[in-house]
């Protein structure tokens, strides 16, 4: 509950924030409506030629994309800002506040920036899933729901985990910009099924950039493609790369001298 409400705090901070600059909510509104016209006709193109594309069917591709939107918006709407700040403030030294602080570093740097207007992002994602799975006509039973729910949030601890790794190298290397860019351009691969690009694709996909975990898992739970080894595995993966990402970054804080050493 204390974590929960520390959550709500610095969502509230960063809502305040941008409430001061509104005309970005419109900026946001129209930049996310273009990428997601851009998708769907795509999308459109690709099917025109095929009525199958590596086993999934237009809607079914179609719901992938919502859920591509949802989760994307959920990582920019607070890991990505959170771990660009980590790295800023690993390299000018004022982690030293952070550090400071009575509460977890960890859980301080990961929720410490929210870029609320990525909401809007995770809403398109929900009405795209909610439309494709009106066009497949799949009811979503209490047993698919928590399928898709527990899908859904390994798929997002092994982002976070991955993004953790990946910022907490800022304390070996001066500039990790070029880094975090890794995952954000290879997220974009997540838009279509992994099941169509080649095997070594595959496979980087799934276990080096995991954006297979992220999004056609979730995907495959809702349109009744996913088995429980899938689900299983999901989970050990998640749970191997958090404690994978906690251990690089207390190795990571033992190599910071901050400002003031």
């Amino acid at each position: 509950m204390r974590y929960l409400k520390l959550l709500w705090t610095f969502f509230r901070v960063g809502m305040m924030g941008e409430l001061a600059y509104r005309a970005n909510f419109f900026v946001q509104l129209l930049e996310s409506l273009l990428e997601l016209g851009t998708a769907v006709a795509g999308l459109a193109v690709v099917f025109s030629y095929t009525e199958n594309l590596g086993g999934w069917k237009p809607d079914e591709v179609l719901a992938l994309l919502g859920v591509f939107f949802l989760v994307g918006g959920a990582i920019r709407l607070m890991i990505q800002p959170s771990m660009e700040q980590l790295v800023e403030s690993v390299r000018d030294g004022t982690l030293d506040f952070t550090l400071a602080k009575p509460e977890n570093v960890q859980l301080l740097v990961s929720i410490q920036r929210v870029d609320i207007w990525k909401l809007i992002d995770v809403g398109l994602g929900i009405g795209v899933l909610a439309i494709a799975l009106g066009r497949l006509g799949v009811h979503v039973g209490a047993a698919q729901a928590c399928t898709f729910a527990a899908t859904l949030l390994a798929g997002g601890l092994i982002a976070y985990s991955f993004w953790m790794i990946l910022a907490t190298s800022a304390f070996w290397f001066v500039r990790v910009e070029n880094i975090l860019m890794i995952f954000q351009s290879m997220y974009e691969a997540g838009r279509w099924p992994v099941s169509i690009y080649p095997g070594w694709l595959r496979v980087t996909l799934t276990f080096i950039v995991p954006v297979a975990f992220a999004v056609t898992v979730p995907a495959e739970a809702l349109a009744g493609k996913l088995t429980w080894r899938t689900l299983v595995g999901a989970w050990a993966f998640a749970a191997g790369l958090f404690i994978l990402a906690h251990l690089f970054w207390r190795a990571g804080i033992k190599r910071y001298s901050g400002a003031s050493a």
